[in-house]
Parts: structure tokens; C-alpha cells; sequence
């Protein structure tokens, strides 16, 4: 409140002062309404003590004090709502989907689940650009990644980073047995120009010609594009648009990705050895989710994940995936806030 006030009363606020003071406003209404109420209870604790009150007026202030706890009851349930309410960004990120344990079986999964994700991203309006596909003998995907950009992108494809356990029984099983696959996800930051400067200098560009299907462009076009950062001997490439432009375009937003983790890597080892890297980073073998075929389900095995009836709908990548998207974001605001008051408490409190 007094950050609010202090802000208010400013007559030029920068472009981030601006937009502290939009996220604040309405904490501090819900907060001030509870200021209110609280003084109007202590104003009938009074009159509670005065000596002269006949039987009337004590059933009166009785029944106005429900009315305040209840009203006070309102405000802490409004206050929890917007305090856990997600907050979401404009930005980008690389998602990478990675075949694991299961052979044929995991990469048939990866695909259906790279697929998934493009599908969420039309129903979410966001920019999509397939950076790479490592295909499989029968159709499945050993290694894909895909550049996403729009409003919700870091925070909500955040929660999607790790282990993803599918258990169904494979079109390759003669012997009607269930098989459980896994499927890992990695979500990296995609950088922008300010955060991350790479002199041309340190990139050597590479070009062929695209391989697989393509009928005659893609035995006669140099597409296909490779860049080598230098400094750290990081290679990505490109090969999925029939542009050398565009390729080299998609494939220096890869690159900038991965070099942004690495440098957020090295500097969260730096500032706190102990505190564990991000899902989808160096905790990755983490099981999230499971896939159960057999029985129509998918379940979320991180705290604040929602029950999910229909896997088939599910894997359309829509509503349902953005519900449990949101819901995790909302227990991870939750546990962080719990954090902080935990904190708060330990370092305020008064030796008795």
C-alpha cells in the first residue's frame, strides 16, 4: 500500500513504474477494503465495553459483526484470487521433445505429443516455427524442436518441461501387452537482442541441400542450414522451410535459446549451488505426467494438477491442457507466496 501510494502520487512514471502500479492496484483495493472492515469491528468492540448497553443493542452489534466477518471472509477469498492468479508475459521460448525409454513406441509418443503442442499453440493464436524433426523408420520422431511466441508462452509451455510416461500397448506389440514409454520436454528461454549479444564473428554458417522428402527443391536448394558457435562448440541447424533465409533465421533463435540456458544455468549454480535447476533443465528425469491409454486417462502427478477424464481430448492440445496449465501455475504462485510469508514470519518474529 505504501509502494502504491508512493507511485500514485508521482507525476512522470517510467514504462516499468507504470505497469507495477496496474499489477499492485487491485492487491491494494481488496487490501483496503479489509482495512475498513477491521476498523468497523474494533468500532463494535467499543461498544461492546460499554457498561449501559441494554439487550437490544448487543443483539445488534452481534448481528452487524457477523455481517462484517462475513464481508471480511469475502475480501480474503477475493485477495487469495487475485494474489494466485497467474502472470502471464508476452515472449518465446524453444521446445524441445525428446524420445526416451521405449524405443519405436517413445518416439511414436513424441510425435503425438510435439503434434499436441502445435495444435495448443493454433488454439492459443500463438507464432509457431518448426526448427528441427528427426523422424523416426516408422513414422514416430526421435528429436524435434519448435520456436513459440505470444502472450502466455513462458509461463504456461513452462509447466510442460519433464518427464512425460505414456502406457498403452504398442501398434509394434503382437502380444497384446502394455508398454510403458517415456518422453521428455524441455522448455528453454528464447532470447532477444538485448539480453544476449553474439558477435558474427564467433558463428560459422554451414549450407547443404535439405534431405528427405521434398520432391526436386530439396535435391537442388542449399537450404538447409547449420550454425557453429566457436566459443562453445554449440551446433544447431534448420532444415524444415524451403528458405535459407528463414532456416538461418530459425536457427540463430535456437542458438541464442540455448546459449541464454546456458548462461541462466551457469549463473543459478553460481548464486545458489544447492537450490535445484529448473524443470525440463537439469532436473529432468522427473516424471509429470502420465498417459494411460488402456484406461482413458491422464494424470498430473505434480501438486495443484487437475483430474483429466479424456485423454483423447487432451491430446487435441485445447482447453483442457490450458486448464491444467493454469492450475499448476496457480500452486506454484501459491507454494512461492507460502515461501515468502514463512520467510517473513522467521525473520520478524518477537523472542518471547
Amino acid at each position: 500500500m505504501i509502494e502504491y501510494d508512493a507511485l500514485h502520487m508521482k507525476s512522470r512514471r517510467s514504462s516499468e513504474e507504470t505497469r507495477r502500479l496496474h499489477e499492485i492496484k487491485p492487491i491494494v483495493h481488496v487490501l483496503e477494503q479489509r482495512v475498513a472492515l477491521y476498523d468497523s469491528i474494533e468500532s463494535l468492540k467499543e461498544l461492546t465495553k460499554k457498561e449501559n448497553n441494554d439487550e437490544e443493542i448487543k443483539k445488534m452489534i452481534k448481528e452487524e459483526a457477523q455481517i462484517y466477518l462475513t464481508q471480511l471472509t469475502e475480501v480474503d477469498d477475493d485477495l487469495k484470487s487475485i494474489l494466485l492468479e497467474p502472470c502471464v508475459t508476452n515472449g518465446g521460448i524453444v521446445l524441445e521433445v525428446t524420445a526416451g525409454a521405449g524405443g519405436q513406441e517413445s518416439m511414436l509418443f513424441a510425435k503425438e505429443l510435439f503434434e499436441m503442442y502445435q495444435s495448443y499453440a493454433e488454439f492459443k493464436e500463438w507464432e509457431v516455427d518448426i526448427a528441427s524433426i528427426e523422424k523416426s523408420d516408422i513414422g514416430g520422431i526421435r528429436k524435434a524442436s519448435m520456436l513459440m511466441k505470444g502472450f502466455g508462452v513462458p509461463e504456461l509451455m513452462k509447466m510442460e518441461a519433464g518427464v512425460h510416461r505414456v502406457q498403452r500397448i504398442p501398434i509394434t506389440e503382437k502380444g497384446g501387452r502394455i508398454h510403458t514409454s517415456t518422453v521428455s520436454v524441455a522448455i528453454l528461454p528464447q532470447a532477444t537482442e538485448m539480453e544476449l549479444d553474439i558477435p558474427a564473428k564467433d558463428i560459422i554458417v554451414e549450407t547443404k541441400r535439405a534431405s528427405g522428402a521434398g520432391g526436386q527443391h530439396v535435391n537442388t536448394t542449399d537450404s538447409a542450414v547449420r550454425l557453429i558457435h566457436t566459443p562453445t562448440g554449440t551446433t544447431v541447424e534448420c532444415q524444415e522451410g524451403r528458405s535459407q533465409i528463414k532456416n538461418k533465421e530459425i536457427a540463430m533463435e535456437k542458438l541464442r535459446a540455448l546459449l541464454l540456458q546456458k548462461q541462466i544455468e551457469e549463473q543459478s549454480s553460481r548464486i545458489n549451488s544447492e537450490r535445484k535447476a529448473q524443470v525440463g533443465s537439469s532436473n529432468r528425469n522427473e516424471k509429470i505426467r502420465t498417459y494411460n491409454y488402456p484406461q482413458d486417462r491422464v494424470t498430473e502427478h505434480r501438486e495443484g494438477g487437475v483430474n483429466i477424464p479424456s485423454l483423447k481430448i487432451f491430446m487435441e492440445g485445447g482447453e483442457q491442457l490450458e486448464k491444467l496449465q493454469e492450475s499448476l501455475l496457480r500452486q506454484q504462485r501459491y507454494d512461492i507466496l507460502a515461501a515468502e510469508v514463512n520467510d517473513f514470519i522467521s525473520k520478524n518474529q518477537i523472542e518471547s
